[in-house]
């Protein structure tokens, strides 16, 4: 039998709370399941949970369970739309935004005991510098950064890129212009952040794209879905489908970094099949 081919594991992050890094996650995955991905959404933002509470899941385990050595991690997992899975974490655990290093590494060395298809897994994380941020934007193979046009903005997402890059060894960072109102919006807002960290950082910024202001992402939200399956047609979905297409040309790796990864057994001697847009509608 072929080995289990390596999964694509992405990080949202962002220097701040408020920039839509959650609804990013959440449409990315949908995007990507809608393109015929078989897409994993782990909610990381382990003491405030809410994608669940964005797609009005009520799931009744989770990660907290997981760590009190309740369940498995295949116990926890529950159905989202379009068909991806989803990891919920708790919500108002104090102990779980408290975790250290070695519980970090438990969750996501948990990971190994799935034996589902999974061709991209998505990691939303908690705002700002958190430990389990740096933790497990270290395990991954992308990251993506979301930042919206003011300062606080910018000013956190520069310093999340600054750690990232200095004390834990990531080369690269994509950044997501979100809330924009225009296209030039974005390309300006990336030029500002690429001006600082090339001034002062030894890393690598790469444009993803960027997700206007729209009134029907607001409206999905008070209706607990998606706007990529609500309003399919509106411009934060159109962007969320173009931001999927761009993602699934990110090369998946040909072999573990020798970190703590997700899914490194996959990563370990696999061979990769071919990637492509073919499934994704244009």
């Amino acid at each position: 039998m072929s080995a289990p081919r390596p999964v694509q594991v992405i990080a949202v992050a962002s220097g701040k709370g408020g920039v839509g890094k959650t609804n990013v996650s959440v449409n990315l995955s949908v995007a990507l399941a809608q393109g015929g991905r078989e897409v994993m959404l782990m909610d990381a933002d382990l003491g405030l949970a809410n994608v669940d509470v964005l797609l009005g899941l009520q799931p009744r385990k989770n990660l907290s369970h997981v760590l009190n050595g309740e369940i498995g991690l295949e116990e926890t997992l529950v159905s989202g739309p379009a068909g991806i899975t989803i990891v919920p974490a708790a919500s108002g655990v104090a102990r779980m935004a408290d975790l250290g290093p070695a519980e970090h590494v438990g969750i996501i060395r948990a990971f190994s005991e799935l034996h589902r298809p999974v061709d991209v897994l998505i990691v939303d994380t908690a705002a700002g510098l958190h430990d389990s941020v740096l933790s497990f934007c270290r395990a991954v193979q992308e990251v993506l950064v979301v930042v919206c046009d003011e300062p606080a903005s910018i000013t956190d997402a520069y310093a999340l890129i600054k750690v990232l890059s200095r004390d834990h060894g990531v080369s690269r960072v994509r950044v997501l212009a979100n809330m924009v109102r225009g296209p030039e919006e974005g390309r300006s807002l990336f030029a500002k952040l690429t001006a600082v960290c090339d001034r002062f950082l030894d890393v690598t910024l790469d444009y993803a794209g960027s997700v206007p202001h729209d009134e029907y992402l607001r409206k999905a939200v008070q209706r607990q879905k998606a706007v990529t399956e609500a309003f399919p047609s509106s411009p934060a979905a159109r962007a969320f489908k173009d931001l999927a297409r761009n993602a699934d040309k990110w090369p998946v790796p040909a072999g573990s970094s020798g970190r703590i990864e997700f899914f490194v057994e996959r990563l370990v001697g696999s061979g990769l099949g071919d990637r492509g847009l073919s499934s994704f509608p244009v």
